[in-house]
């Protein structure tokens, strides 16, 4: 597996709503083999092979062999990725939105009593 993916890699390999859909299946089946995968979406082992090496550049899985069968996994490195982009833009407005609630308290008429 590759070290240091970039977020347009994680972004690319959710995607597709079948590579979203595996990812769902394998947090109930846990190291499920690519043709158990294959067979819950009525594609072919190719097919499934294509979007689980997507997958697994994205870091949002791991394949290991056993035996004859290649078993995969949820991998949390691609998830990481998507957060720490999207804690970027929380952080950038969470900021520019306690600037403008502090301009509008510095603003804000003074109630007479």
């Amino acid at each position: 597996m590759q070290g240091n993916i970039g977020e347009g890699v994680a972004f690319e390999a959710l995607s597709h709503p079948t590579r979203r859909a595996i990812l769902q299946y394998l947090q109930a089946h846990p190291h499920a083999s690519v043709n158990a995968i294959a067979g819950q979406f009525g594609v072919s082992r190719p097919a499934v092979s294509k979007h689980i090496k997507v997958l697994e550049a994205g870091g949002f899985i791991s394949v290991s062999e056993a035996g004859r069968e290649r078993l995969c996994a949820i991998s949390g490195e691609g998830f990481r990725k998507i957060t720490d982009w999207v804690n970027l833009y929380e952080q950038f407005w969470s900021t520019k939105l306690n600037r403008l609630i502090q301009l509008l308290d510095e603003n804000e008429p003074q109630k007479q009593g």
